[in-house]
């Protein structure tokens, strides 16, 4: 005798089409796991050069207020060195001072080019990743203090 043709189990088609169904599931469920942690890194990174961006600036900050203003300063002035001891990046982390930004005041608007230099500058700094994934700037107006300037 032969059996109902519905209890003969499932077909080769069937199970086929059951393991691709679940292969793409497990597939899209890994890439939305895969993408969160790859965002989560490139957060993680973006908030630590966000932090360090912003440490850097006070770091300068403090150096013109100890009086290490620079008269026409250029990029490298305000690199972290000697002149801006009080930062150090984090491991990771590239800080400049972006190049063709620092900017100075003539008494009406800023200027890029420095014929004299009447104690205000304005320069961007930056912080980025080594691996290019974040990168966060911030635009610093630098006043040069009182005690190097007799006209305050």
């Amino acid at each position: 005798m032969s059996s109902p043709r519905g209890e003969q189990g499932e077909s080769l088609l069937e199970l086929l089409i059951a393991v691709a169904i679940m292969g793409i599931a497990v597939v899209a469920i890994m890439a939305g796991l895969v993408t969160s942690v790859l965002i989560s890194d490139v957060h993680r990174k973006q908030a630590t050069a966000g932090t360090a961006v912003r440490d850097y600036a006070e770091a300068i900050q403090t150096s013109v207020a100890a009086e290490h203003y620079v008269p026409c300063a250029s990029a490298m002035s305000y690199k972290p060195d000697a002149l801006v001891p009080a930062f150090s990046a984090p491991s990771g982390f590239t800080p400049s001072v972006v190049a063709g930004t620092v900017r100075y005041w003539n008494g009406s608007s800023w200027q890029s080019s420095c014929s004299s230099d009447l104690g205000l500058q304005q320069l961007t700094i930056q912080v980025a990743s080594s691996d290019g994934r974040a990168t966060e700037r911030v635009d610093v107006v630098l006043r040069k203090p009182c005690g190097l300037d007799t006209t305050c």
